[in-house]
């Protein structure tokens, strides 16, 4: 029994150093680059303005990209994950050079940012977008100027992601035939 007592003793440094290595494996955030896609429309990121999202998924080499963070976080809500999330990022737009520019390397760890839920902004893809800084005095800041409420991301409620959204798409809301696009060209 002793020995056992013993030998327990001396390998559980061991077994505890095993865990610290588990949890500094939490991936870095990877640069934006011109050829990343969107996870859900497959469409280049760099083509739309607005804040991003990554998200690192355990066993998964590369993160997976969102061209809103309303995506990302309609991702996190749903139960058709591809694997346990391990780490996730979001433009931090305290930072950016612009709305249209968030930038490749701002990220900043979605559980440490400040979320605009409810402004009057739209993100990439053209849906109403939940905006990103790494303060909350930024994020207030953001609010004051363009409406919406600061948030944590645990206090971002599911109708803020998963509500439908209306569009226009082009040409709606024309007469037959109109196209105001191709009349403001040739004038």
């Amino acid at each position: 029994m002793r020995r056992h007592l013993l030998l327990s003793l001396l390998l559980a440094p061991f077994a505890l150093a095993g865990c610290r290595d588990e949890v500094a494996q939490i991936p870095d955030p990877v640069p934006l680059t011109e050829t990343a896609l969107s996870h859900y429309c497959q469409m280049w990121i760099a083509d739309h303005g607005g804040p991003k999202a990554q998200i690192h998924l355990e066993g998964m080499p590369e993160p997976i990209f969102f061209a809103q963070v309303r995506d990302a976080l309609a991702y996190l809500q749903s139960p058709e994950r591809d694997a346990p999330v391990i780490a996730i990022y979001v433009s931090d737009m305290e930072k950016a050079k612009s709305w249209d520019e968030p930038g490749a390397a701002n990220w900043v760890v979605a559980k440490r940012a400040s979320f605009v839920v409810g402004a009057d902004v739209k993100g990439g893809m053209g849906a109403p977008e939940v905006a990103p800084f790494g303060t909350v005095d930024a994020a207030e800041r953001f609010a004051k100027e363009r409406g919406g409420r600061v948030m944590s991301l645990d206090e971002i409620p599911s109708e803020a992601v998963l509500a439908p959204v209306e569009f226009d798409l082009p040409g709606e809301g024309q007469q037959a035939g109109e196209n105001p696009v191709a009349e403001e060209t040739l004038q």
